[in-house]
């Protein structure tokens, strides 16, 4: 077909060049000196032509002919560089299939390779590349002193990350750290990073684990909360892992001082939870501060109507830890509960507490009574409510009511 395309424009030429060229009578005059040469119009444009063609054709044979040392030059730095990528990719296949000694040998072969070539391949990105391999290759085969080496080699002396090449690299390199159960080395290596990458997802994630390993639960807690903004976890994972981080925020808590610091430092919703407000509340009783716990309580008790059964039945729990903190304010509001939700045992066990250290005797042996024989309360309430009747009993001077109190107290196992 372009035989046919090549052999029309031929003709073509050659009708136009017939057309325009057989009728011209024109003629070209040359003068110098005394000196004149006159040749047909037709003549000197086909002369210049070829004149023109012969001479861009010498011109590009010299080009040619004095760039070939260049071309050879070019022609070994790309033979070069071709093999040092093939020697890339097979440190990545064998990394991948689990052979880390060849992968480590075809990095280094491919550190090699780019040592000697100019191009792409002496760039700082397949240095970096290269040696994360084989310092990943290293830390497969346990041989951390040669993998540290490498590793420095990668990092330099910059200690802020300016590349994506850098920024995997510190990556890579913190969660090495945590392999080793170095937690303080993989945070230093994060806090490297720049504002945007350190917000990643991966990054967040190595801080989280960072924290976890290096006992702060605080700083964990927060790192926690960021990744359930960015959705890295599903709604009961992400709840589970927050409720547990603020419950060893909160043991770790050695006295009422350090435990108030810690819950101003929670969330609004870690506030909010259920879960977390009683064990604040049980923590406060155990440090001699239930008038805190029940502080902390006093909102979630107000929305009962908003936590649902399990929620109530938390509250009303952390709340029967911190009875001697309940002050005569809570009377009204235990009143309340008790005459809304006459079905959920844990708040007519609270509700009879409070009711019981304030001396209301009267009203507290019904819900004590409710709570005492109820299977669905832990043993350790029932028997704090059979304990609670008994001595309802001895103020009332009923000691045989009391002994039988004390006698269920003690089946419950």
């Amino acid at each position: 077909m372009r035989g046919v395309i090549w052999l029309l424009l031929l003709f073509t030429v050659a009708v136009v060049a017939a057309l325009t060229l057989g009728d011209n009578d024109g003629v070209a005059s040359f003068y110098w000196g005394h000196w004149r040469l006159d040749m047909s119009l037709n003549f000197f444009v086909l002369a210049a032509l070829g004149i023109g063609f012969a001479v861009v054709s010498l011109v590009q044979a010299l080009n040619a002919l004095f760039g070939m040392p260049q071309r050879a030059r070019d022609w070994r730095a790309l033979r070069r560089e071709r093999t040092a990528q093939a020697a890339l990719r097979e440190a990545l296949l064998e990394s991948f299939g689990g052979r880390y000694a060849r992968a480590h040998k075809a990095a280094e072969r491919a550190l090699a390779i780019s040592d000697d070539a100019a191009g792409v391949t002496a760039e700082r990105e397949f240095q970096v590349l290269a040696r994360l391999l084989a310092a990943g290759s290293l830390h497969r085969l346990q041989d951390r002193a040669r993998r540290d080496a490498v590793l420095r080699q990668v990092l330099g002396r910059d200690q802020r990350a300016t590349t994506p090449a850098d920024e995997g690299a510190r990556l890579l390199a913190a969660e090495w750290a945590l392999d080793d159960r170095e937690p303080d080395r993989a945070l230093a290596l994060l806090g490297e990073l720049p504002p945007g990458a350190a917000r990643r997802t991966q990054a967040l994630r190595l801080r989280l684990q960072a924290q976890q390993l290096a006992r702060r639960p605080l700083d964990a807690l927060h790192t926690a909360r960021l990744l359930t903004n960015h959705q890295a976890f599903s709604a009961a994972v992400a709840q589970s892992l927050l409720r547990s981080l603020a419950f060893e925020a909160l043991d770790d808590a050695h006295d009422i001082d350090q435990l108030r610091r810690c819950w101003q430092q929670f969330d609004s919703a870690d506030q909010r939870d259920p879960y977390v407000a009683a064990r604040a509340a049980r923590r406060a009783s155990d440090l001699g501060a239930p008038e805190e716990g029940c502080d902390w309580l006093r909102p979630l008790w107000d929305k009962l109507d908003e936590l649902g059964a399990e929620g109530r039945a938390q509250v009303a729990l952390g709340l029967l830890e911190a009875v001697p903190g309940a002050g005569p304010p809570w009377l009204q509001r235990v009143e309340a509960a008790l005459r809304d939700y006459p079905g959920e045992p844990a708040l007519q066990a609270a509700g009879g507490a409070v009711m019981f250290a304030r001396q209301l005797w009267g009203k507290a042996q019904r819900p004590l009574e409710v709570a005492a024989r109820d299977n669905r309360l832990d043993a350790a309430v029932r028997r704090q409510a059979w304990r609670a009747l008994a001595a309802l009993a001895r103020e009332q001077g009923d000691e045989a009511r009391a002994i039988d109190c004390e006698r269920e107290a003690a089946r419950i196992d």
